[in-house]
């Protein structure tokens, strides 16, 4: 089993840079400015939301979210705002754009994670996350974030100051990718002269952002680590997993309903751990069905 800063953050990586780049190519202009028409902004919404789904960061943990999106779907419950960081902008935004939970269940479970990794030609960071923004154009009913069916915010880090901003129009594709780069791993992405960065450190479970949107309840799925279940081994990573749940309780604190599902604290990128990690997200929302119907009644 995969467990570093690293794969716990990160949905796209197992084993070595360098496999990845045998198996998805290169990325030969990874700096490039998106700033025209398309590129992703941070608007204001058409309509104050009611309520609001925030799906943590989490990197492979991040398949929960496709789990507990499934049970929400059974329930027929239904939000007004998605926001997501990192693997929560990947798994919301398909959610939002019109694809069903189950088809993105499908989608995660048949996904080779290596493929999304690219090779980042002149950039401190070895790798592009360009096939992140490819991935989720091709598979999403809708690309602009302003026109989904389910309004979309993805929250990604501006890097010169760490601020947290919450795209809510333009290209998905890019909106992801940039909620997706890893500072250190994956080079930032730049959007109108600025680069963005996958906000883990800043905003993991972005509450607050969802409030600042204007939404009136949140239900917010936390992704991260129940430290209490840490195993024999898992002390060298205790400072990192303190640092995380300072970051996550500060935000869900500030939840109406808040969901973690507990699926263990090794992760990796097999199939067998998207299974269990889809499965717990599945059966943790359906066991807390009554008092999310009462959070979403009226």
């Amino acid at each position: 089993m995969l467990h570093t800063p690293l794969t716990r953050r990160s949905l796209l990586l197992a084993g070595s840079a360098s496999a990845a780049v045998v198996i998805s190519g290169c990325t030969l202009n990874p700096d490039r400015d998106h700033s025209g028409p398309d590129a992703p902004q941070a608007l204001p919404l058409a309509s104050p939301p009611r309520i609001a789904w925030v799906l943590s960061s989490g990197g492979p943990r991040g398949f929960v979210h496709v789990g507990v999106l499934k049970a929400l779907d059974e329930l027929r419950l239904v939000p007004d705002l998605i926001v997501g960081a990192s693997a929560g902008a990947l798994v919301g935004s398909l959610y939002a754009a019109g694809l069903s939970a189950r088809r993105i269940e499908t989608l995660a479970l048949d996904l080779q994670p290596l493929s999304l990794a690219r090779l980042a030609w002149g950039q401190d960071e070895r790798l592009s996350g360009a096939a992140i923004a490819e991935l989720v154009r091709e598979h999403a009913p809708q690309t602009r974030l302003e026109r989904m069916p389910l309004p979309m915010a993805c929250v990604a880090a501006r890097q010169r100051d760490n601020t947290a901003v919450a795209f809510t129009a333009g290209d998905v594709g890019v909106a992801v990718q940039a909620s997706s780069a890893i500072e250190g791993q994956f080079a930032p992405v730049r959007i109108r002269g600025a680069r963005y960065v996958d906000a883990d450190w800043t905003t993991p479970l972005p509450v607050r952002m969802a409030r600042a949107l204007g939404a009136q309840r949140v239900l917010a799925i936390d992704a991260s680590v129940h430290l209490d279940r840490a195993p024999p081994g898992a002390e060298r990573y205790r400072l990192s997993d303190l640092r995380k749940k300072a970051l996550v309780d500060a935000d869900g604190t500030l939840a109406d309903q808040l969901l973690k599902p507990d699926f263990g604290y090794w992760v990796s990128l097999s199939r067998e751990f998207r299974e269990r990690a889809i499965e717990a997200g599945y059966r943790e929302t359906l066991a807390a069905a009554a008092s999310l119907k009462s959070l979403h009644a009226g």
